[in-house]
């Protein structure tokens, strides 16, 4: 007849609350020294940005802010015509998100009159 519970392994000794508690506090550590005190290979590298999408380093302050005030009037379009199309919730965050937007292009617009007040 087949027993439905196996039997347990033949040199397993049973093991104390100490030896588990040490068990446990030495995994505890290993962790937080992996989490908090990172291997030297990570802090050696300074970080690179990618060049893929690089802006010419000789461009005026002039024509980057006229840039990023139509790129943003871009974006405040394109949130308004998405809310048009939502209900609810969903409607409202993206209305927030486009009043951030105006906000940025408000400040760069003032940014770029104090560049060239004429």
């Amino acid at each position: 007849m087949d027993k439905l519970i196996p039997d347990p392994p033949v040199n397993t000794a049973p093991t104390t609350e100490a030896e588990t508690l040490l068990k446990d506090h030495e995994a505890i550590k290993r962790a937080l020294d992996y989490y908090l005190d990172p291997p030297n290979q990570y802090l050696e590298k300074p970080r690179r940005p990618s060049t893929m999408f690089m802006i010419a380093p000789d461009m005026d302050t002039e024509s980057l802010l006229a840039q990023a005030c139509e790129s943003l009037a871009s974006a405040s379009v394109m949130a308004s015509d998405f809310a048009s199309n939502l209900i609810g919730p969903q409607r409202n965050t993206v209305l927030a998100i486009q009043q951030i937007i105006m906000l940025a292009e408000l400040a760069v617009n003032r940014a770029l009159d104090n560049v060239d007040p004429a």
